[in-house]
């Protein structure tokens, strides 16, 4: 609602425009000064209309503050993100930062438009990886570009609650289509060979030789294998259970532990008893490196772990598994394909899709379907052969 006060011959009109990055009320305002000749009704009938005017244009965005998108990202993350967002979804977030203050930063909140973000989607689209890595033939891909655009949308959804703007201009953007390669991952002889070739490592390789096998045999997050506990394990019923992720901050001081990615991540798997026996033979060289190191072992009950008790570095496996690959010959693949290989297996064999997203923990079906959809179709496409052959037509 506009107030109105008169001020000598002129009247100043103004208007609340929500809070600014601050945290104060953003007043807009402005002087209007009648004709002279007007008469005392026709000020009156005229200040009204220019008070209804300016109202709806600070409430259209068109009269607001001269924030930039930028400035208020900064406050979004004080006041909201770091609330209410997990640690690491914030921390992906800041790496996103540089790009999208590049190309909208400079850009006043409420002049920004559908199409200055849709352009930056679309440049998103032909960017090359940041990290230097050759994934999706070092190109950004589809999942990745979602999430610039979530960002920006949430923050705008941010600023409309604020009342620093009336629409969330993220609202008619649209993510084109890109292609993305096939996912990396082991056939079954490959992945037989790599098992068998593990019976030959030494003792002292023992604990990545039972990572990378229950990562195959379960399908795990690489945070999720780091976070298992010994209470983890039933042995009654070979049933592991995922309870903790393991993640690295370097804002929190390395690495922390926190609930799963999703609620759906929160899961339980029975594994083979020859896993089973794997992990009992380990827990047994772990007991005799503990009464090795003596008082400087740190009880963590953490499954995979340091020559002091502490848990293993993130980076560590994936670092074994390279060396090992150079001195066998074994085609490299990183700690995720294995669980991609997990879910072909799983695929194949004729699991539901329901199924494996529960085993693999994705959040919804369609997640799954996204991500393995070359899988299930080759699989299906599998099943309609077989069934020709069981009844062939003459």
């Amino acid at each position: 609602m506009a107030t109105i006060t008169k001020r000598g011959n002129s009247y100043r009109i103004k208007v609340s425009c929500g809070y600014g990055t601050d945290g104060k009320q953003i007043i807009q305002s402005m002087t209007w000064k009648p004709d002279e000749k007007m008469t005392v009704r026709q000020v009156e009938k005229e200040l009204q209309r220019q008070s209804v005017l300016f109202e709806e244009a600070c409430m259209k965005g068109n009269v607001v503050a001269t924030v930039k998108f930028e400035d208020f990202a900064h406050q979004w993350f004080k006041e909201y993100a770091e609330i209410r967002l997990k640690q690491r979804t914030v921390e992906g977030y800041h790496q996103m930062e540089k790009r999208i203050y590049k190309a909208i930063g400079h850009i006043r909140l409420d002049k920004l438009t559908t199409r200055h973000i849709q352009k930056f989607i679309i440049d998103l689209c032909s960017a090359e990886r940041e990290d230097g890595r050759n994934r999706n033939g070092g190109k950004l891909s589809t999942k990745t570009i979602k999430l610039y655009k979530s960002m920006i949308s949430t923050i705008c959804d941010y600023a409309v609650k604020m009342q620093m703007i009336s629409v969330n201009p993220c609202r008619n953007v649209t993510i084109p289509k890109v292609i993305t390669p096939e996912k990396e991952f082991y056939s079954i002889e490959e992945a037989q060979q790599m098992l068998d070739l593990f019976q030959k490592e030494d003792s002292s390789n023992f604990k990545y030789v039972c990572f990378y096998t229950l990562a195959v045999y379960t399908g795990f997050r690489l945070g999720e294998l780091m976070g298992l506990e010994w209470k983890d394990i039933d042995l009654n019923t070979n049933v592991i259970f995922v309870n903790r992720t393991c993640l690295y901050s370097k804002a929190k001081g390395g690495l922390y532990t926190e609930t799963p990615k999703t609620a759906q991540s929160i899961r339980c798997l029975k594994v083979p008893q020859g896993v089973i026996d794997m992990l009992l033979k380990w827990k047994e060289l772990q007991n005799i490196q503990r009464q090795k190191v003596g008082n400087k072992w740190v009880e963590t009950d953490r499954i995979f772990t340091k020559w002091n008790g502490l848990t293993l570095d993130r980076s560590a496996p994936g670092y074994f598994y390279k060396k090992f690959c150079e001195r066998t010959g074994m085609r490299y693949v990183t700690n995720h394909s294995m669980r991609h290989l997990n879910a072909s297996l799983l695929i194949n064999a004729g699991v539901d899709v329901k199924t494996v997203q529960s085993c693999l923990g994705h959040s919804t079906a369609t997640t799954t379907l996204q991500i393995y959809a070359h899988t299930f179709q080759s699989a299906q496409a599998a099943a309609m052969e077989a069934a020709a052959e069981a009844l062939p037509l003459k």
